[in-house]
Order: C-alpha cells, then sequence, then structure tokens
C-alpha cells in the first residue's frame, strides 16, 4: 500500500513539471533502478562462489575438485562482471550514490580489486576524483592504492593489505612505505589511524618498530634483487 500511495505521489509530481523535465526524471529513476539491480546481480554472481570457495578450501584444500569448480565459476563470472563494471564506468564516470546506493560503491571496487592491476591502474584516477566529490568513502581507494602497490612488488602506502608470513605461519600487515608517518597519509584522505583500523578489522596489533625493521629489509632485498637483474 505505502509502495502505491509513494507511486502516486511521483506520478502525480511529475505532472506538474513541464514534459521534458519529466522525461528526464523518469529515465533518471529508471537508471537508478537499473544499476542498482544490476550490481546486486554482480555482486550476487562475483561472491557467492568466493564464499563456497574459501569453505570448502578449508575442508576440502585447495587441490581438491570441490574447491576448483567453484573456484572456475568465479573466473568466469569475473569476467562478465568486469565488463558490466568497466562498461558502467566508462559510459558514466564515477555514478552517485544515488544512482547505486553504497552497496553499489562495494560491488564496483570488489570487481576492480579482483581485476589485474592494469585494470585498477586505469580506475585509480577516477576512484580519487570520485572520493574527493564524496562519491565514495577513502577506505576504497586505500585498497585499491594498496594493491596495486603489493602487485608491483613495492611498498604499501596506507596499509591496507594484510600478507601471509610463511616464515612465521601468521599474517601481518605487507611493509609500509615510511612507517613512522602512515597515520599522516591515512589522516590526509580522512582515515583513522593505523593501530585502531588494524585492531577492529583483523584483530592485529601494530607494532611500529617491527615495521620499520620490516620495511628497511624489503628495500635491502628489492635492491638487491636490482642490483642482480643489471
Amino acid at each position: 500500500m505505502k509502495k502505491i500511495v509513494l507511486i502516486f505521489i511521483l506520478l502525480f509530481g511529475l505532472s506538474c513539471m513541464n514534459k521534458n523535465k519529466a522525461e528526464k526524471t523518469i529515465k533518471l529513476i529508471q537508471q537508478q533502478e537499473n544499476f542498482i539491480a544490476l550490481l546486486d546481480m554482480v555482486w550476487q554472481t562475483e561472491q557467492t562462489p568466493i564464499r563456497l570457495r574459501d569453505s570448502l578450501m578449508r575442508i576440502y584444500g585447495t587441490e581438491s575438485k570441490q574447491y576448483n569448480k567453484q573456484q572456475k565459476i568465479y573466473e568466469i563470472n569475473h569476467i562478465a562482471n568486469e565488463k558490466i563494471v568497466t562498461t558502467i564506468l566508462d559510459k558514466y564516470g564515477w555514478p552517485s550514490i544515488e544512482m547505486i546506493g553504497e552497496h553499489g560503491n562495494w560491488t564496483i571496487c570488489n570487481v576492480i580489486q579482483h581485476s589485474d592491476n592494469d585494470v585498477r591502474i586505469k580506475y585509480l584516477p577516477m576512484m580519487r576524483q570520485a572520493v574527493k566529490e564524496n562519491k565514495l568513502e577513502p577506505r576504497y581507494l586505500v585498497r585499491a592504492v594498496d594493491r596495486i602497490a603489493t602487485e608491483a612488488g613495492n611498498l604499501q602506502v596506507y596499509g591496507g593489505q594484510m600478507k601471509y608470513d610463511p616464515e612465521n605461519k601468521s599474517f601481518n600487515v605487507g611493509p609500509v612505505y615510511d612507517p613512522a608517518n602512515i597515520d599522516k597519509r591515512r589522516a590526509e584522505i580522512g582515515l583513522g589511524p593505523i593501530a585502531e583500523f588494524l585492531k577492529n578489522r583483523f584483530d592485529f596489533e601494530w607494532n611500529l618498530k617491527e615495521q620499520i625493521k620490516r620495511t628497511a629489509e624489503f628495500e635491502m632485498e628489492k635492491a638487491e634483487i636490482i642490483k642482480m637483474e643489471e
């Protein structure tokens, strides 16, 4: 009943507008509904096989048929989802919250995050602009920036990526550029302190001295690799 009343009010409001304005408003409403429904489908087809895959991995391992079946489904779905997301971004730029909803933002960023580094790099300037225009939360930008850095074998900037440490058999923050000033960089884009983020998100304790040491070790190892390749 409430939905019918809202539709009636909307139609009445449109009838009071001039024809061109009414047509634009109707198109906008249709566009919003289509985007939200489309991105909801993208989310489901992207995330469902990932959740199943990870659950099966814990039971059967990564070499199992069960795991590999869901991984294959995910890979096929991701190709289609990446095409949908990049088509939206190429045609409309970064959509507003009104067009896609906050969950739509999460969906687009997840698909980009799962893509190759060249895709992340291509849309990074658009993400930066979206953050400036308050279309996108900074935490999504952080994930992309740090993923690009770590995939390229560089130090991450904001500490958004956790990496598995085979030596200690545990997860740790991927080595960070200039750890002593990480909170300053995070504050510049509207994020809280790294220690607070890691505790809330991963129940992980930030140790500045340890991270400074790990960064120095990373830079030494990378310098040695570069020297060997020369």
